[in-house]
């Protein structure tokens, strides 16, 4: 018996490991984690302590937790995910009536009559698939959009997408579609999605790259009520080293209708709005030694009201990745003090406006830095701001201004020490001198200068 146990044991392993093995997928985990202690001293720019103003200041500390597993199913074949949790500042608990603060996945939410769960502040913001095929690249479900080039007019979105790309050559070219709503109208039983279609071209040579992106946007949304907007962007870029001189740029040109109007909603029949917009960005950046300067200019058009049959407002902006100044148009400030920063989201005119996406704004910026040693950066910045159009409003053909374009002038000083290779923290702090623009169209009213001091400790894996 003990024989016939040790042959039978033997078979068993020969069988076990002459098995075909089938692979396994792998996951490798990234992400980021940081935390943002930030004072204002005049969040709305209005004088304290004095008769008919109420000039404040803030103060408050602001995390996010990001998970971003890529699951690799076979050679080819990958699954990317990304979550984000707690985000939110320190303490801030409004959503259940303001009391103190703590966490737990059995937390209820008070304002939902019905007593349901709530996982406070997370968010499963991506999930997409991605294979390799002999024809190219997919990717597919929701991804990373609104970036192209360079930081200038970038978002870092996430929207429904299915991308293609192939190689031509040294040229990699792009198709993409995505959806950005889903709509079935119920009036005029007409199409009311908003969808974009491109085509890119992209080069990467040695020390240079290039290329050139074809976007349309069918927004189809408003179509119910007779008008539709269509319209396209053609944006080239380049980035370019010779030795110790760094250059970038992007231009951008929209063209197409503004509102294209498909049905007699109102009385006289209005004409449709013809969209011509443009947008520029340039950077020079000089390395000697352990130290570096450059220098940068943006524009993104403004309207001046002054036509009603043209938008010239470059809807893209210069969008919110794009950030020259601590304080001034600086959308991670605007979005960590929730919209009360009127430094970093002036939006005193619907229909000319200027907010943290820097739509409508004309952008300076000088800067120099130095790396004493290899883990510390210390570097200043010099920005200078203003709008592209002065128009606020219009009504009965008459055209309101705002008393200046200037936005205002900041300089910033910061320095980043390298605590461990993924583990850094900075120290910052800006002082605007604040433009006549927040003024708006009344000269008499007082505005205050501002300034910002900030730290943060972030995490990289």
């Amino acid at each position: 018996m003990k024989k016939l146990l040790v042959v039978l044991l033997s078979l068993g392993l020969i069988v076990a490991f002459c098995a075909p093995v089938s692979a396994q997928p792998t996951v490798k985990f990234g992400g980021s984690y940081y935390l943002n202690g930030t004072y204002e001293d005049s969040v709305n720019l209005q004088p304290k302590a004095e008769a008919g103003y109420n000039g404040r200041s803030t103060a408050f500390f602001y995390q996010r937790v990001r998970l971003q597993p890529v699951f690799a199913i076979a050679e080819g074949l990958t699954f990317t995910a990304r979550m984000d949790a707690l985000e939110k500042r320190w303490g801030d608990n409004s959503w259940r009536g303001g009391s103190d603060d703590f966490t737990s996945s059995r937390r209820r939410d008070a304002s939902a009559g019905s007593g349901q769960k709530i996982q406070e502040s997370f968010e499963f913001e991506r999930a997409y698939v991605t294979f390799m095929t002999g024809i190219g690249m997919f990717q597919v479900g929701y991804q990373n959009v609104d970036d192209w080039g360079t930081d200038f007019t970038d978002y870092s979105n996430t929207r429904p997408r299915i991308a293609f790309v192939t190689k031509a050559g040294p040229v990699d070219i792009a198709l993409t579609y995505e959806k950005l709503n889903e709509a079935h109208a119920t009036t005029n039983f007409v199409d009311a999605d908003k969808d974009t279609y491109a085509v890119s071209g992209t080069y990467r040579g040695k020390g240079i790259e290039g290329g050139l992106l074809y976007k349309y946007y069918a927004f189809n949304n408003t179509r119910p009520a007779g008008v539709k907007t269509a319209f396209s962007q053609l944006a080239p870029y380049f980035k370019a080293t010779f030795g110790p001189v760094y250059l970038e740029g992007e231009f951008q040109y929209w063209f197409g209708k503004a509102a294209q109007y498909e049905a007699p909603t109102v009385v006289p029949f209005p004409a449709d709005v013809d969209l011509k917009a443009y947008g520029a960005y340039l950077k020079a950046r000089f390395n000697f030694g352990p130290a570096y300067a450059g220098a940068l200019f943006s524009y993104a058009s403004g309207n001046d009201l002054s036509d009603d049959a043209k938008s010239t407002t470059n809807p893209g902006g210069a969008g919110t990745n794009f950030e020259p100044a601590l304080l001034l148009l600086a959308d991670s400030h605007a979005t960590r003090s929730n919209g009360l920063s009127l430094a970093a989201s002036p939006n005193l005119s619907a229909a000319n406006p200027v907010t943290s996406s820097k739509y409508n704004t004309i952008i300076y910026n000088a800067f120099v830095g130095v790396n004493p040693t290899p883990k510390l950066n210390v570097e200043m910045a010099l920005t200078y701001a203003t709008v592209d159009k002065k128009a606020l409003s219009k009504a009965a053909g008459i055209v309101t201004e705002a008393v200046s374009d200037k936005l205002g002038t900041e300089v910033d000083i910061k320095a980043t020490y390298k605590i461990y290779d993924n583990l850094s923290y900075m120290i910052g702090a800006g002082y605007l001198w604040t433009g006549d623009y927040f003024k708006g169209s009344n000269n008499a009213t007082k505005i205050e200068n501002d300034y910002i001091l900030q730290n943060q400790l972030t995490l990289s894996f």
